[in-house]
């Protein structure tokens, strides 16, 4: 039986979104309305999925303060660790920057939208 391709190079886009909305679930994802709630999800070490646009091109930031949660994503993604991204925030509740990281989605490996995702109110994990 043959192997299927890591997500990042699957060719069958139907296939991909489908096998992207799996790992999501699967690894805890989230989305919040509220970018506050979303922040503090990151800080408590979950992963927040945070859409936004950069130069008209629609891209997700998966961000925590969990590194080996997200290396984990990526290996599964089949995304270099070379490209995940350090980068500190600063935590809405008490103000002190804490270590973070992100990883930069879009493209093939843009996450579709998943209701199942969204989470109602801080502390979901």
């Amino acid at each position: 039986m043959p192997t299927l391709p890591a997500i990042v190079n699957d060719p069958d886009s139907h296939r991909r979104h489908a096998r992207l909305r799996a790992l999501n679930l699967f690894s805890g994802c989230r989305e919040y309305v509220k970018r506050r709630e979303g922040m503090i999800h990151a800080m408590d070490g979950g992963l927040w999925l945070h859409r936004h646009v950069w130069k008209d091109t629609p891209l997700v930031h998966l961000v925590s303060t969990d590194r080996a949660r997200l290396v984990a994503y990526g290996a599964a993604l089949g995304l270099s660790v070379a490209r995940l991204q350090y980068k500190p925030l600063k935590d809405p509740r008490t103000g002190t920057r804490r270590d973070a990281w992100h990883w930069d989605l879009g493209g093939p490996v843009y996450p579709p939208y998943d209701e199942r995702l969204l989470a109602v109110g801080q502390g979901t994990r």
